[in-house]
């Protein structure tokens, strides 16, 4: 096993039990757990539990948890509504970043999805990632799904992705499928170097809602009605979150850094949980860069 998939595997068996934590925190949210109780859910003494905590995300138990406060939320939307305005100047046709990605958007014409992927190969891959393990498809012209599986699910993710590319031509490669998952999980100076093209099926008007979220920046909040305004929309706040639940593509396209504008972190496509853990990482990383 290259070096690169062991670190993968280990960040994504580190996340297996961050979740169980994750997911029993939101049991007893009503009060506040002890290191001593949070480490018998992953069955380790408090030591080696707070020891993996910090290894994966950097942060105590307790310091996670208090930049997941309502709070902490409502503050993070307040400063994010004038990131979002001087995005307004950038255009959303253009290039985007994200923690020093650029993201090429590429949207498939009407007459190509038509035709539901003839003449298309699509190469997939499932790896393991900070956050779970990944599957990535992807096509000459870039990224068409990336989404978070459960090990018993693989056989799920690959119908759907039939389901939405009924014509095209599937093919599993592992090798070819990591190269893209490196490119994006890459070290930051790294990341300089790269760019990362997705190509996206959808209405038009869920193309201009993903595309609105690339401009939210890692360790920011917008509401799901900052979105709409932001989009001219105001009233179009059910179809923002209906956008959003068919996003196609995790992380790279942060759905995940839209929450209820009362401060709740509110549901995600591929788990509350995770959604919790990705937002936790980013604002503590977001932090650490400012530092």
């Amino acid at each position: 096993m290259k070096r690169e998939d062991t670190l993968f595997l280990e960040d994504s068996r580190d996340y297996q039990r961050m979740e169980k934590v994750l997911l029993y925190l939101a049991a007893h949210r009503e009060y506040q757990p002890s290191l001593e109780e949070l480490a018998q859910v992953v069955a380790l003494s408090p030591f080696h539990f707070q020891r993996l905590f910090k290894r994966w995300v950097g942060l105590s138990p307790k310091q996670f948890m208090d930049l997941l406060t309502i709070q902490n939320a409502k503050s993070l939307l307040k400063e994010s509504k004038s990131l979002l305005d001087v995005s307004l100047d950038l255009g959303l046709s253009g290039p985007s970043r994200l923690h020093d990605l650029f993201l090429k958007l590429e949207a498939m014409t009407p007459g190509e999805f038509k035709l539901q992927g003839k003449n298309l190969e699509i190469v997939y891959g499932f790896h393991p990632t900070r956050f779970g393990m990944c599957f990535v498809a992807l096509t000459e012209r870039g990224i068409c799904a990336l989404s978070f599986v459960e090990e018993n699910a693989r056989e799920v993710q690959i119908e759907a992705l039939k389901d939405s590319w009924p014509h095209a031509k599937l093919k599993h490669d592992q090798s070819k499928t990591r190269k893209y998952l490196q490119k994006i999980l890459l070290s930051k100076k790294d990341l300089q170097k790269n760019a990362v093209s997705l190509l996206l099926k959808g209405t038009p008007f869920q193309i201009k809602v993903w595309q609105a979220l690339i401009q939210i920046p890692k360790g920011a909040l917008v509401s799901y009605e900052d979105i709409a305004n932001f989009l001219h929309k105001p009233k179009a706040v059910r179809a923002v979150a209906s956008a959003i639940v068919h996003n196609p593509i995790a992380y790279l396209i942060p759905c995940h850094r839209v929450i209820q504008k009362v401060g709740n972190f509110g549901e995600y496509r591929w788990g509350a949980s995770r959604k919790k853990a990705i937002l936790g990482w980013e604002i503590n990383q977001k932090g650490e860069n400012v530092s």
